[in-house]
């Protein structure tokens, strides 16, 4: 391969004159632009042949990393499989090019579709029905949360204004708490990483709102207690509201609704197959338990609530629905079960080279806390780069907050046994690096079209201009 073509930017390789493009010849006439809209100087654009601009771009495309080429330890939490038929889909031309504003009687077909993802999901999670509305996973918290505070209100109950969050939870719930007026109240966690229950009922009065969890939790772990926890939480006239980021390990396993949630979101992208890095798209339908219904914001119900005029992301919504169907209740009992041997097969093959922080059962992830070994001085973020060299994605790294080398492994019910072998036999190597030969781990990645790279200095000095880059 020619490595000027494959390593360079656009920009290195243009030369003066050259183009990849003819224009047809003027019928219009010449046109002058008011000079308030004119640049002051030329476009800086690279000058290139067609040919060196497709091979560039389709070189570099080589550099992308997905599920469908390599093993993705982040799992339903960022890449799970995607079926082409999921993309199959979407790209009939029935439902490609439809818009959101024409008559309803024109979409009949795409209303039944998303009649059907509610009705599936209502089932998946022992609720009574779902809004398709919200347009992300944050989206429908910040939805349901709104729906929790328009209950409380419903009933004259305006002092509740207090949302309890664990201190494991993720991010996105303080955060859609607060943009919701809410204040938030952390409660602490037990040392083996569930909900301290104790500390839990000292905080439940009378001005709280909802306690929200995500089950299993972020570390992976069921919270076992959570009957007693939804009993404490109703009987103190709160809400229990369910964040559906950790959804897939429950499939075929048990439903939020049954365990005494009232309220949840589904991140569609995540448990139900639509892949979403890169910050998009995504999907975050609510739901609801029996006698909340009339709190959701869509059309379907008489709401005075509203988050979106029309149903959030249909081609997210199209890949679920399709999704769904295509494992049917025969087989989409076994996504959860499987996820979670997947997880504690990786878990229990590594524990006596990886530090183990809580030791059991875990479900579709666990998170070990760097190696076991801390005398080579090897990070997480070290081993994170080793294994780009191997061919394999890095996992989520440093979260959980609640451990200093957190180390994230999520493998999804959809790997095989000879896959997830492989993973775990260069994680074991990586380790006996780490003793044996440290400076290939602290200087890695070594196969990589770029070397280790200062995340520091890219994070607060990003130079994304080729201008920019010249200058520095």
């Amino acid at each position: 391969m020619n490595n000027k073509l494959y390593g360079n930017l656009i920009f290195e390789l243009s030369h003066p004159g050259r183009k990849g493009y003819s224009l047809p010849d003027n019928k219009f006439g010449d046109y002058e632009v008011p000079a308030e809209m004119r640049r002051e100087n030329d476009a800086q654009l690279p000058e290139c042949d067609e040919m060196t601009v497709v091979r560039h771009y389709t070189n570099h495309s080589g550099n992308n990393f997905g599920v469908d080429n390599g093993f993705y330890p982040l799992g339903s939490c960022t890449m799970k499989y995607n079926p082409a038929i999921n993309e199959e889909i979407p790209g009939m031309a029935d439902f490609r090019d439809i818009h959101p504003l024409q008559p309803v009687d024109t979409v009949k077909g795409c209303l039944d579709v998303c009649a059907g993802l509610r009705k599936a999901l209502s089932e998946i999670a022992g609720l009574a029905d779902f809004t398709l509305n919200p347009f992300a996973g944050a989206h429908g918290e910040l939805t349901g949360l709104m729906v929790i505070r328009r209950y409380h209100e419903s009933r004259g109950d305006e002092k509740r204004t207090k949302v309890i969050v664990p201190n494991s939870a993720h991010g996105t719930n303080p955060a859609s708490a607060a943009v919701c007026g809410l204040e938030i109240v952390e409660v602490k966690s037990t040392a083996d990483g569930v909900v301290d229950v104790d500390d839990l009922r000292g905080l439940l009065d009378d001005t709280i709102a909802a306690v929200m969890m995500t089950n299993p939790n972020t570390l992976g772990l069921f919270e076992r207690n959570i009957p007693e926890i939804a009993k404490l939480v109703h009987e103190c006239g709160a809400l229990m509201y369910y964040d559906g980021a950790n959804l897939n390990p429950m499939l075929g396993a048990c439903r939020p609704g049954d365990m005494g949630f009232d309220v949840m979101h589904i991140n569609l992208h995540k448990t139900f197959s639509t892949p979403h890095g890169g910050g998009g798209p995504g999907s975050g339908p609510v739901g609801v338990r029996k006698g909340l219904e009339q709190f959701l914001p869509d059309n379907e119900h008489d709401s005075t609530l509203s988050v979106s005029p029309y149903h959030g992301n249909f081609g997210v919504i199209l890949k679920a629905y399709t999704y769904i169907l295509s494992l049917g209740k025969e087989y989409i009992k076994y996504v959860g079960p499987l996820a979670t041997l997947n997880a504690n097969y990786i878990k229990e093959s590594l524990k006596d080279v990886y530090e183990l922080p809580i030791a059991g059962l875990c479900k579709h992830e666990f998170v070990f806390n760097g190696l076991a070994d801390k005398s080579t001085g090897i990070t997480t973020m070290d081993v994170a780069k080793r294994l780009l060299d191997y061919g394999y994605h890095a996992p989520t790294i440093y979260f959980p907050l609640l451990f200093h080398e957190a180390m994230m492994i999520e493998p999804t019910e959809s790997e095989s046994k000879v896959t997830i072998d492989g993973f775990i036999e260069v994680m074991r190597k990586i380790a006996e690096e780490a003793k044996n030969e440290p400076e290939l781990l602290r200087s890695a990645p070594h196969n990589t079209p770029i070397g280790r790279v200062d995340d520091v200095l890219a994070a607060k000095h990003p130079v994304v201009t080729y201008k920019s880059m010249l200058n520095d």
